[in-house]
């Protein structure tokens, strides 16, 4: 038992490296971060067993979801599906969800969607007074009515898979609230966070391997007490997005304060960090776009240091989906 995550990740003993086998590894990592309430603790600790930034980035992925969907079962791997062939804005989407729940449609790039246990779609349930597309989310179990189709894996974390996926008349359970504004919308921060948490495991992971020192891993668990305290906010609020962009921003320095020490690192963890590096540079667009609009929201016309790099993750937006590398 330990009494908080950072000293989890100061004095466990990291997971061996781990199989394509996901199931299995989500069932370790539920027994491994059992005794810790916060979705984002688990998150790292998910990390901190994962030997590539890949499997770190599904583990994030993971606890992200759950903690948007609580309903979600432990014991499951789920799939966000909102990315169609034209986008994923509300007003392109095509798949739809009747009033009792049945999903019909095609959704093109599904994180983990060959895996998944259970998808969470976002369809279209009917029009609002203003014309535009009324959404829900809907839980989808994988079965007979679910068409999954593989999709070549990514040159940088070849690890996560993804998929197209097709309902074809597909029972479900309608979730309560908005489809965009409670679920899609939400879901790029929450993602963002955990993600985030799981990748500063993995360098914990690294640096206590590696035996760098002292001073890194203090920087590494700095950065996690912020994204923890940034993660007990409203995903929503523009001041949650503000902290983002200063969180990501000095995970980008820290990466390069850190760049000297992967020299004397395994050259095997090494090749798959240098591998899977491209993976923290998506959507960096989309996530200066919201910054600024935050800034905006708050009363100043632009973000100090609009356009620097501080993209990590694959996060949702009105011309981005999840998962979808550009």
């Amino acid at each position: 038992m330990y009494s908080s995550a950072f000293d989890f990740l100061l004095t466990a003993v990291p997971a061996d490296d781990v199989s394509a086998d996901f199931a299995a590894e989500w069932a370790r990592h539920r027994a491994r971060s059992h005794d810790f309430a916060s979705s984002v603790d688990r998150a790292a600790i998910a990390g901190f067993d994962s030997a590539s930034t890949g499997l770190a980035f599904l583990g994030g992925y993971q606890e992200a979801l759950h903690a948007l969907v609580p309903s979600l079962d432990s014991a499951e791997l789920s799939s966000m599906c909102a990315t169609e062939a034209a986008g994923a804005r509300p007003s392109t989407m095509t798949t739809a969800v009747a009033a009792d729940g049945v999903v019909s449609g095609t959704k093109s790039f599904a994180t983990l969607g060959t895996f998944a246990d259970r998808f969470l779609v976002i369809a279209r349930s009917g029009t609002r007074s203003d014309g535009k597309p009324l959404l829900r989310a809907v839980l989808v179990r994988a079965g007979a009515s679910v068409a999954v189709t593989p999709l070549p894996p990514l040159p940088f974390a070849p690890e996560i898979p993804h998929a197209g996926v097709t309902f074809d008349a597909s029972p479900g359970e309608l979730l309560p609230g908005d489809g965009y504004t409670d679920y899609l919308k939400p879901f790029r921060t929450v993602e963002d966070l955990h993600v985030v948490a799981a990748v500063l495991g993995q360098l914990v992971r690294v640096a206590r391997l590696a035996q760098w020192p002292a001073e890194s891993v203090e920087q590494l668990l700095a950065l996690f007490a912020a994204v923890r305290g940034v993660s007990a906010e409203d995903p929503t609020s523009p001041g949650v997005h503000i902290a983002l962009g200063g969180l990501f921003d000095r995970l980008a320095a820290l990466r390069t304060e850190l760049e000297p020490l992967w020299a004397p690192v395994d050259p095997e963890i090494r090749q798959r960090w240098e591998r899977d590096v491209p993976l923290l540079g998506v959507a960096g667009k989309v996530r200066a776009a919201r910054l600024a609009t935050a800034w905006r929201t708050v009363g100043q016309s632009s973000a100090p240091g609009e356009g620097a790099e501080t993209a990590l993750v694959e996060v949702v937006d009105g011309e981005r989906a999840v998962g979808e590398p550009r």
